[in-house]
């Protein structure tokens, strides 16, 4: 979904619009200006260089303060502050001193500093512990209040909120609405949210 938007690759059948004009004729660099995307842990591209450098990246212009504040709101403030060089920890050739989690809530991080008006999520709380997952939820709502988010996730609870769920099975939609509409037909989102429901028993 995300390298269809972004024009990484072109689409084969049907149109994806972005503000009513077809993303085939928009210039993609206009067009990734607009993006701002969180890949999933180990796809997260990061320099051999400080915390800060990652995540300021994203806004040249960003004040130190603005940077923790991005890192707080992605849940990684907490773990940067522990380390010995806080900010200034140098993570390695593409983050190799970091797990997952981390290098994702960098990358969401990041996002949240660039402040593009379309954000996608992939997966944003797929490798994280669940106390972490709700300060991120919770940050959320105020991270895309005024964007558009399209989140890709397999734990329900991180979509539970959206405007819109499309359920997906082997490749094709199987239904769309909100949660709890989705809930009221019994199909196979409501079977999902039982599934992991009893698993977080």
């Amino acid at each position: 979904v995300a390298a269809a938007l972004m024009r990484l690759y072109e689409i084969q059948h049907g149109d994806i619009t972005v503000a009513g004009l077809s993303t085939r004729d928009w210039d993609k660099n206009k067009l990734l200006q607009l993006i701002a995307h969180v890949p999933q842990g180990d796809k997260v591209y990061l320099w051999d260089e400080t915390i800060g450098f990652n995540i300021g990246i994203a806004n040249p212009d960003a004040t130190p303060e603005a940077i923790c504040e991005a890192a707080k709101q992605a849940g990684i403030h907490d773990f940067i502050v522990s380390r010995k060089d806080g900010y200034e920890t140098v993570i390695g050739e593409r983050g190799v001193r970091l797990s997952g989690g981390q290098k994702q809530r960098i990358a969401l991080a990041r996002a949240i500093l660039r402040g593009s008006p379309i954000i996608v999520l992939d997966e944003p709380t797929s490798a994280i512990d669940s106390l972490t997952e709700q300060l991120i939820q919770a940050n959320l709502k105020k991270m895309l209040s005024g964007k558009t988010a399209i989140i890709i996730a397999h734990r329900l609870s991180t979509i539970k909120d959206a405007d819109k769920i499309v359920v997906i099975e082997d490749g094709r939609k199987v239904d769309e609405g909100t949660h709890h509409e989705l809930l009221s037909r019994d199909g196979l989102y409501a079977k999902m949210v039982a599934l992991q429901t009893e698993l977080e028993k």
